[in-house]
């Protein structure tokens, strides 16, 4: 993250390993942080929070992409080299903050979501003028995947926070069945 601005101009870096557990565990670790200690411990840290709590199944119903949190519009179709995609109004039904205004890029032949951007639903602080969001992702595997969060904020107070995540060295591993899966598998051969 870089913020430049009053008071000062600051810069921060975290590495985390991140362990996720289908349908709602996350764990992180924390390998190694260096720069502002205000970033990482009011900034960094307050995003670990958050990600932990929209992994909770509540949380993941009410900002999942559905009609239900969202009202979608057709706002064109893309050609691009990595393959056709179109292209969603995304208005948010709630001002929910982990809901986004904006458009979303969908893979025309996997259904999957690859860029979304736009600006969250509720400003995430009365510090913050405006924020501008883009996520882009990429498939790993037979999963689509969260690749890089670039975010810019204008602040009240004329400065400008800049926080980029870049998600890399992924390892998909099998689960187990779910118990009595397996019987039922079993059961209708």
């Amino acid at each position: 993250m870089q913020y430049r601005g009053f008071p000062s101009d600051r810069e921060a870096e975290m590495v985390v390993n991140v362990t996720y557990r289908a349908p709602d565990s996350k764990t992180f670790k924390v390998v190694s942080q260096s720069g502002s200690k205000f970033i990482i411990d009011r900034v960094f840290k307050k995003l670990l929070e958050g990600e932990q709590e929209a992994a909770n199944e509540e949380n993941r119903r009410n900002t999942a992409l559905s009609t239900e949190n969202y009202e979608f519009t057709s706002a064109g179709y893309e050609v691009t080299p990595a393959g056709a995609q179109y292209v969603l109004n995304l208005l948010p039904r709630t001002k929910n903050r982990f809901l986004y205004r904006g458009k979303i890029w969908v893979d025309a032949k996997d259904f999957a979501v690859v860029r979304i951007e736009g600006e969250p639903a509720r400003n995430p602080s009365f510090w913050i003028r405006k924020t501008e969001v883009q996520h882009r992702y990429v498939k790993v595997n037979d999963f689509w995947l969260p690749a890089e969060n670039h975010t810019e904020s204008v602040m009240r107070l004329g400065g400008r926070a800049i926080l980029s995540i870049e998600y890399k060295d992924y390892r998909i591993t099998k689960a187990a069945p779910v118990r009595g899966s397996e019987t039922a598998h079993e059961e209708s051969k």
